[in-house]
């Protein structure tokens, strides 16, 4: 007994096996991440480290090459990439296909904790990010407040925003833009130095011996034990003032004689403007192999739920983000999606004649197309265009078996043949071809997803859910078209429709029969025009340009403005401004 004969005795089976496929693949469609393209991006860890006013030289001979030579004997690096420059050491690390980021990441911290002490003592402690630390934001945001000043954002987004966001599932850090954080500034009068016989470095050995804080003991009684701690950090403007420098003939030379003392901004080479308001930003850098899209929606969360804490007049929102063009592009494709099932059920019923006759091949296109969704959670891929490019290239050839199964089967009923004799006898005949051509589709399609190299894991998934797909196509053809096919055909369901269209196909067979008489009689014609057309398309090949991917056009420009060497930020502020 075959599959059809099973499901011809039991038709409710046929259905309830097909309203299954549905189901399932319908739960597993909802829970399926959407990407814009497959994850093909490799483990990549950056090794940053700052040490401020060295040179090039300095940070590449104790820093780079050290922390190097640490991370060398890590499993599973396939190429590392470093650059020294001025204050600033950054080695970024690439791994192997396969690699876990959580793992890599793990395993370069343990190398580099083991060098750390061997590093400058002025050096700041290495920060690994899992991911380059030189790729552009994902996600930008704006910070405006018509109350506060650009050091007071900055404050309350350090304490407040940053730490919320950057522990995100996905976000591999956040970094600042406009950035205005609190410091003391010393001003240094050079002629008031000189008339002491004082140098800056003088200056700044004093503040390192007055500003620091120690362990001081404790006090142990018979009930109470106490910590001691001497608290001898400068807070404030005037404790700076007070430090003394040096003792010239009996007299303290104080700070505050050789210098003004206020509280200032750290650092004030960077200006952001929103819609010519000062602000400051924040870009969210994500982890590799991490989610795109999912990082938006959880940084949008998390920005909508802390709206009513924020102070008066401060404003958080999203200037940027690139999930927006993503989405865009698989709605486009979805909807391309829809039209192509459309079109195809159209040119079924066209070609066909009968609507009763449609109903079978085109209830075998939902049916394959949302069951490939249970393969597709099932291996842990993704929604993407390139799995919704499969889908809509499927969508022609699942509905092939139905429609062999259903012609096999109405040509018996025309015949004369009882439905239910014609369903079993026209489905066990064409049964060993529909599955033959299957097979043959699905080792067609299914060799693209063994490529090697980044090509191969980009059309991994594509593959797959091709093969995935002509599958349940068969299953379907093989299972519910049979029982369809016996309950909607009937002897002349087509009427006057399949008349008119038997009749334009009997006058395009009757063209078809001259120009192929035509043809058979001069075959160096018909042979010189296809090596001609051949020879042509083989010349406008080799003309095309290759890439990877098509440019896009994403809905964004940035506009880059490059200064004159030496120019100060009030020049090139100036110049923005004009732009």
């Amino acid at each position: 007994m075959t599959l059809s004969d099973l499901c011809l005795r039991r038709p409710v089976l046929a259905s309830v096996m097909s309203l299954l496929i549905i189901a399932i693949g319908l739960v597993a469609a909802s829970r399926l991440p959407i990407r814009e393209l497959p994850d093909i991006d490799a483990a990549t860890i950056t090794i940053q480290t700052t040490y401020t006013g060295a040179a090039p030289q300095v940070i590449d001979s104790q820093i780079t090459e050290l922390i190097e030579g640490a991370i060398a004997g890590v499993s599973g690096i396939s190429t590392i990439d470093s650059e020294s420059r001025q204050g600033r050491s950054r080695v970024r690390v690439d791994f192997t296909e396969g690699r876990n980021i959580d793992e890599a990441a793990n395993d370069i911290r343990g190398a580099v904790g083991r060098v750390s002490n061997r590093l400058p003592a002025d050096a700041d402690e290495p920060r690994i990010f899992k991911n380059d630390s030189d790729a552009d934001p994902v996600l930008r945001i704006g910070i405006v407040s018509a109350r506060m000043t650009p050091a007071e954002i900055t404050d309350y987004a350090q304490r407040f925003i940053i730490d919320r966001i950057a522990t995100l599932e996905g976000v591999a850090s956040v970094s600042i833009f406009g950035e205005r954080s609190y410091a003391m500034r010393i001003a240094l009068d050079p002629k008031a130095l000189a008339a002491r016989r004082l140098a800056v470095t003088d200056v700044a050995a004093a503040l390192r011996a007055n500003n620091l804080e120690l362990p001081a003991g404790e006090v142990i009684s018979q009930w109470r034990q106490f910590q001691l701690r001497a608290t001898t950090r400068l807070n404030t403007p005037e404790a700076f003032s007070n430090v003394v420098l040096k003792v010239v003939d009996g007299a303290p030379v104080r700070l505050g004689d050789v210098a003004a003392v206020f509280v200032g901004v750290e650092d004030d080479q960077t200006i952001v403007r929103n819609d010519g308001d000062p602000a400051v930003g924040l870009g969210v850098l994500r982890q590799s192999q991490s989610n795109t899209i999912a990082i938006s929606d959880a940084v949008r969360a998390e920005i909508d739920r802390m709206q009513d804490t924020l102070p008066d007049g401060m404003r958080v929102f999203v200037t940027s983000d690139d999930a927006i063009f993503i989405k865009s592009s698989i709605a486009e494709v979805v909807k391309t999606l829809g039209v192509a099932v459309a079109l195809v059920v159209l040119v079924i019923f066209v070609f066909l004649g009968s609507p009763r006759a449609t109903i079978v091949p085109a209830v075998t296109i939902p049916v394959a197309l949302i069951g490939a969704f249970i393969g597709i959670h099932a291996l842990g891929f993704s929604i993407n265009i390139l799995t919704l490019f499969a889908l809509i290239l499927a969508i022609g050839i699942v509905v092939d078996d139905a429609i062999v199964v259903l012609e096999n089967i109405q040509r018996r009923v025309e015949q004369g043949e009882a439905p239910l004799a014609a369903a079993a006898k026209g489905a066990r005949e064409v049964g060993f071809a529909v599955v033959a051509t299957s097979i043959t589709l699905i080792s067609v399609f299914l060799p693209i997803s063994f490529l090697d190299g980044q090509i191969g894991r980009l059309f991994t998934e594509f593959g797959i859910v091709l093969a995935v797909a002509v599958g349940f196509s068969t299953f379907v053809a093989l299972t519910l078209c049979p029982v369809l096919c016996w309950l909607l055909l009937k002897q002349g369901s087509g009427g006057m429709l399949e008349r008119g269209v038997n009749a334009v196909f009997g006058w395009i067979e009757r063209r078809y029969r001259g120009a192929l008489s035509l043809a058979l009689g001069a075959p160096l014609v018909v042979l010189a025009l296809a090596l001609g057309v051949s020879g042509a398309a083989l010349w406008i090949y080799g003309q095309t340009p290759r890439e990877l991917s098509p440019r896009e056009d994403r809905g964004v420009f940035f506009v880059a403005v490059t200064a004159p060497q030496g120019a100060t930020v009030a020049y090139t502020d100036r110049d923005v401004r004009e732009v």
